[in-house]
């Protein structure tokens, strides 16, 4: 195999966390983002992480990547602990944080400069790969001003796949797109999930959007941050998040997640 066949082709990771709690010090005193959360993410699943804000869901994120550390617990990737961040595991954010520098392919061949074993011509390859995988091949030249809010998204994720990530982290991506570009988006997203099949935990408050993109469903509570509950989406792919099936698995989850919410 080549050099850019691997990465076009890499094989997906399994996560495992175990026992992590994560705390905080605010001008309040201690905040408990994470109480002993345990979860298995099995190699190429697409797991959503929902709950509401402050429940802890981001800080797993955060500590997946390796942007945070835990208090206590562990996290590893394919039995390797997590130590620390690694091209591995990227991580796409709700902004998407583009060079407004460099054009759409600088943006995209950003995160290969420092591949290594890859000449100019395998990162200029791959690039173009991924954003044609994005549906913005006519697009490598344009400055990122010139872009629509979802196509800057779409830069994103192409250049958060580009350099061969084992796990790809989302954190809320599509939160501040209008909804006829999000729904556009998750058709996008289940199309390369589907060719890549890579190994995706995808942090989202939108119940509907997490059932429509992911395998399994894992509902967060707060103060402090615990799973309490998980939901396999055996939908059949490609799924339209406007459909009476999946509404109906919406409506199921929210009732649950409503159920964990403290009591005022």
């Amino acid at each position: 195999m080549s050099a850019t066949e691997a990465l076009i082709n890499p094989e997906p990771a399994k996560l495992v966390v175990d026992g992590v709690s994560k705390s905080f010090t605010t001008r309040r005193g201690k905040l408990q983002a994470l109480d002993n959360v345990s979860l298995t993410v099995s190699e190429g699943e697409f797991v959503c992480l929902v709950g509401p804000s402050g429940c802890g869901k981001s800080t797993l994120l955060n500590l997946i990547a390796g942007l945070d550390v835990p208090d206590s617990g562990t996290l590893s990737s394919d039995g390797q602990l997590i130590s620390g961040t690694g091209r591995e595991r990227m991580v796409m954010f709700q902004e998407h944080a583009l060079f407004p520098w460099l054009d759409v392919l600088g943006n995209v061949l950003f995160g290969l400069k420092l591949k290594p074993n890859l000449t100019d011509k395998d990162r200029v390859e791959v690039a173009k790969y991924y954003l044609h995988l994005v549906g913005l091949s006519n697009f490598a030249k344009a400055n990122i001003h010139e872009l629509s809010g979802g196509m800057k998204q779409r830069v994103a994720l192409a250049r958060a796949l580009a350099p061969n990530p084992r796990v790809l982290l989302m954190d809320e991506p599509f939160a501040s797109l209008d909804a006829m570009t999000r729904e556009q988006l998750y058709e996008d997203i289940q199309k390369i999930w589907a060719a890549r099949k890579k190994t995706i935990v995808f942090v989202t408050h939108n119940v509907r959007e997490a059932v429509c993109l992911g395998d399994r469903v894992v509902l967060f509570s707060p103060n402090p941050g615990r799973i309490r509950e998980e939901f396999p989406v055996t939908l059949p792919r490609p799924r339209d998040i406007n459909s009476i099936q999946l509404a109906s698995l919406a409506s199921e989850i929210t009732r649950a997640l409503k159920s964990h919410l403290p009591t005022a």
